[in-house]
């Protein structure tokens, strides 16, 4: 990836409020924000389940074919 490119990617992440960043120096390190990460997991919780159990179940089917 190019330098650009992460720039991108990082600029996206830290609109969105899933890092932060500070300057140091001649640099800026970037760190994840959990709390807003913990938010989804909360809302794809029910769906993880849905899924999860939807999909053992085909995985039985196919194993039985």
């Amino acid at each position: 990836m190019t330098q650009p490119q992460a720039s991108k990617h990082l600029r996206v992440l830290r609109e969105a409020g899933l890092v932060s960043v500070r300057v140091a120096a001649q640099r800026r390190v970037y760190s994840l924000e959990s709390a807003p990460l913990a938010d989804l997991d909360t809302w794809l919780a029910p769906y993880r389940e849905r899924w999860g159990t939807a999909l053992d179940r085909l995985g039985d089917h196919l194993e039985d074919r």
